[in-house]
């Protein structure tokens, strides 16, 4: 185990390993995200309370904890590198904060869409969507933090102790509903906690679309982290095999 993650710290073997494993995680994700929408959202029945109003959940319950997990796993990338210096676990922060405000966004957008028959309002400063806010101001924060850096290494350690101070407010969105009375509701009769309040016809599409976001997530940080090696590690002699490869393939 320990020699797996001592390789995933190295630019070359990450490419690598990342570009055999591409086509299968499209693929299975393809698939998983195919059926789950087309499941979920056409052939499902009405919920008991909420109607045709809660097929929203199928985006926006998986989009924010998709989020949450993507911002800790910034913070620990962030941890990483500013502990032991392992480039690579820079790299994979700085493709997280896009990814992870897109899908904040996504959350939000989608909870608002979802708000508006149900509580009448398309936003309201509770706790729940306040922090996810916040959530949101820290990817961005990130990146322009890094971007205001002319020195990648200063810009890197800056962004990492931005990250690891704003890792509070994730636990903050994650039990608001439980310290506070809030308008936003508890446990998501989508969540697998809660699978009770739905028959199965409900909540299967349900997982079969949190995966599949879940693989669209890794793809997109992988495509975002190999990016990002090619351009820190272009002065390699592997990096231009790399790329007279693929002049020639075009």
């Amino acid at each position: 185990m320990w020699q797996w993650l001592y390789k995933l710290g190295s630019p070359k073997w990450f490419y690598t390993m990342t570009g055999q494993l591409m086509p299968w995680l499209a693929a299975i994700t393809g698939i998983l995200l195919g059926v789950g929408l087309v499941w979920g959202l056409a052939f499902t029945p009405p919920d008991y309370q909420m109607g045709e109003n809660y097929r929203i959940a199928y985006i926006h319950v998986p989009s924010a904890s998709i989020a949450m997990g993507c911002y800790y796993m910034m913070a620990c990338m962030a941890a990483a590198f500013l502990i032991w210096r392992i480039k690579m676990a820079d790299m994979v922060a700085k493709a997280c904060a896009p990814v992870g405000m897109t899908f904040t966004a996504v959350a939000l957008f989608s909870g608002s869409v979802w708000g508006i028959p149900t509580w009448g309002t398309w936003w309201i400063w509770d706790a729940r969507l306040t922090s996810t806010l916040i959530m949101l101001f820290l990817f961005v924060g990130v990146m322009v933090l890094r971007s205001a850096y002319d020195s990648e290494e200063a810009g890197a350690r800056a962004t990492s102790v931005l990250s690891l101070v704003g890792v509070v407010n994730i636990p903050i969105i994650s039990y608001s509903v439980v310290w506070w009375n809030t308008l936003h509701q508890g446990a998501s009769s989508l969540s697998l906690s809660n699978t009770a309040a739905n028959p199965p016809e409900i909540w299967v599409p349900a997982i079969f679309v949190g995966f599949g976001l879940l693989g669209f997530y890794l793809i997109a940080i992988i495509l975002r982290t190999r990016n990002e090696i090619l351009i820190r590690e272009r002065r390699t002699e592997w990096v231009n095999e790399v790329l007279n490869k693929i002049r020639g393939n075009s």
